[in-house]
């Protein structure tokens, strides 16, 4: 006859955990926190600027225009090497060859993005209306995908 298990034994096997994928499955959106976009903070990523937005009605402050980088005497490129972390954004777009959903009142701005520590300026932009309305250009103003903010707060990616 075999001995009795101690009491402090357990008669279950141990069952190792499964193995941690460094994959991560693909999805159609991505969730950053409201609560941690620092007012202050310099954000150049679509998800990041427009959760800045919605959050603070203004770009963040690394963003300025093509004026005010003028006056710092950028003449196009990049312009971090005329201001530390600086990105192109606050100017009107236009809307001239009609793409955007016109409306009476509504008025575009345009943005650079993913510019930190660029040579260029490149062609992603985010383009947004004073109504609400994002939109996303990876080719300069080719073509446009708009961007949807799901009731948590989610960017959905075009």
């Amino acid at each position: 006859m075999e001995d009795p298990l101690p009491p402090e034994t357990s008669s279950v096997p141990e069952i190792p955990d499964p193995p941690v994928s460094e994959e991560l499955p693909p999805e159609s959106h991505i969730q950053i926190e409201v609560q941690s976009l620092d007012p202050n903070g310099f954000y150049y990523d679509l998800e990041n600027v427009v959760l800045y937005l919605i959050t603070y009605n203004r770009l963040p402050p690394n963003y300025i225009t093509k004026k005010e980088a003028r006056a710092l005497g950028w003449e196009g490129g990049s312009v971090e090497a005329f201001q530390e972390g600086a990105a192109i954004g606050g100017d009107r777009f236009g809307n001239r060859e009609g793409l955007l959903p016109q409306k009476d009142g509504r008025t575009y701005t345009e943005c650079d993005l993913d510019t930190n520590g660029a040579k260029s300026r490149g062609a992603k932009r985010l383009v947004f209306s004073n109504d609400d309305l994002y939109f996303y250009t990876e080719d300069h103003y080719e073509t446009f995908d708009q961007v949807e903010i799901d009731e948590n707060n989610q960017v959905i990616l075009p």
